[in-house]
């Protein structure tokens, strides 16, 4: 805290407060009321007192396992946990009982939103039929608590923001989503559908770019960013040279976003909590398939650029963690009946007494 800020007000001779320490005391008030207004929705740096505006960027690259990311060169995601962490993580609630969840895309997008197993969340497969709004996702958690925030969806997946999130949906708590790059998988004049997916490739790529000239101008509150050809290579080729590549590619576009991020850092008071994961692992025999409760087909990873984060975990982080990880960062608290069916637990550090 400044020292302006508890400095002792000047007593006159009789022992009674003049005018002038009446309105110094009521001036110290008032800067002390900001400032405890301001704490509440922002991250302090000790080192010069500045305040930064926490901000979330959560990234999910599709389907690669946490052994196949491991074994493949990627600078840019290893840039990004230098000061963070990488960790192993999994997908598909507690085997052989009611929140055991098909390892299966769409249901590890849900439980990722909303930080609940498919038991409360209520999607099994990528149809989305009888998604459960009442197992609310972080967009609709961060814009009830503070309309205000800023939201921006960047996917490949059109339903990722139509069926999952729900956005305009009365049920799914109405418009959420500020800002949204979706869609461009119907554009098949711009995006001619092929078997081998390259235009997957090409759509991952230009929503890529275009969350990196919206993440740079405008920086908003939460954000989501979606790619989906690691899937679409790793169901075709299976454990393979293609899939390195793939996974390769996925982190060449990694190192645009983080040096994005990294410019808005440095130009303005903002603390960004980088989040990457994936949403389900490949079957052992080939890598071609998923769905199943198997050790590979369970096992994710979680990449983060934030110091912040937990050096140990008492228990495998899960892909349920993410949600009030990122909530804590942001300062904010679902109502308590969301908060009694969350899954999950903050990866953060708890801050000092």
């Amino acid at each position: 805290m400044p020292a302006s800020l508890d400095a002792n007000c000047q007593r006159n001779p009789t022992g009674r407060r003049g005018v002038n320490s009446f309105f110094l005391d009521l001036l110290n008030l008032t800067r002390k009321l900001i400032l405890v207004i301001a704490m509440t929705y922002t991250t302090k740096l000790p080192a010069d007192n500045t305040l930064l505006t926490p901000k979330v960027l959560v990234i999910l690259l599709d389907g690669i396992p946490a052994d196949s990311l491991e074994a493949t060169s990627t600078p840019n995601i290893d840039r990004i946990t230098a000061k963070g962490r990488y960790m192993r993580a999994y997908v598909g609630g507690d085997p052989g009982t009611e929140s055991e969840s098909p390892t299966i895309s769409a249901v590890g997008y849900q439980s990722m939103l909303t930080g609940t197993w498919a038991n409360i969340h209520h999607v099994y497969d990528n149809n989305v039929d009888s998604p459960n709004y009442e197992a609310w996702d972080f967009f609709r958690i961060a814009k009830t608590q503070r309309p205000d925030l800023s939201t921006a969806i960047y996917s490949t997946w059109e339903d990722n923001r139509t069926k999952l999130i729900g956005d305009g949906l009365d049920a799914a708590g109405g418009h959420k989503i500020d800002y949204a790059v979706d869609g461009l998988e119907h554009m098949q004049d711009q995006f001619p559908h092929d078997k081998a997916a390259n235009y997957i490739k090409a759509i991952d790529a230009e929503v890529t770019a275009r969350a990196i000239a919206h993440l740079g101008s405008v920086g908003p509150d939460l954000s989501w960013l979606y790619l989906q050809y690691t899937d679409d290579v790793g169901h075709r080729y299976g454990d393979s040279p293609e899939m390195t590549s793939a996974i390769k590619l996925m982190d060449d576009l990694m190192g645009d976003v983080s040096a994005a991020i990294s410019e808005r850092q440095e130009n303005h008071p903002e603390d960004w909590l980088i989040l990457i994961t994936t949403d389900h692992g490949r079957d052992a025999l080939t890598g071609k398939d998923h769905g199943g409760q198997t050790i590979r087909e369970r096992t994710t990873w979680i990449a983060t650029n934030h110091p912040n984060v937990i050096a140990e975990a008492e228990e495998t982080p899960a892909i349920v963690d993410l949600l009030p990880t990122l909530l804590d960062h942001l300062n904010l608290h679902p109502p308590q009946p969301i908060a009694d069916q969350l899954a999950g637990r903050s990866l953060l550090k708890a801050a000092p007494p």
